[in-house]
């Protein structure tokens, strides 16, 4: 073969060489369809990449459940007007999230109600 055909053949390797960031997990866990209201102390926020966590002691029968809830990357929620900042430990709000369809205590995040009275994401 030739150096052209050679480097022909190379590139359209590349074209169609797997990209990483294509690759993504599904919501198919959540119940996208359901969305549930908490009242929630803050446990921890971690603002990290590929996603965001809010971790919270919910309200619940009485009790305490510990949830943990997914968000979307830190970027996505920076040009929705988060920081990483917008939660502290020990915080008091309100969360709305599609819970897991396993019924497990967790969620994709949907929206906040912040201490101060703001709110971030879709709140009903």
């Amino acid at each position: 073969m030739t150096r052209k055909t050679l480097a022909r053949l190379a590139l359209a390797g590349l074209l169609f060489a797997p990209l990483p960031s294509s690759a993504h997990h599904s919501y198919a866990m959540f119940d996208m369809q359901k969305t549930v209201a908490m009242q929630a102390t803050v446990v921890r926020f971690k603002w990290q990449n590929p996603h965001a966590f809010i971790e919270i002691d919910a309200t619940a029968r009485g009790g305490t459940e510990r949830w943990s809830i997914e968000m979307t990357s830190p970027n996505n929620l920076a040009q929705e007007g988060w920081r990483r900042t917008s939660l502290k430990q020990g915080d008091r709000v309100t969360i709305w999230v599609h819970p897991l369809r396993s019924g497990a205590r967790g969620g994709s995040y949907v929206g906040v109600r912040l201490p101060n009275g703001s709110t971030l994401g879709e709140v009903s």
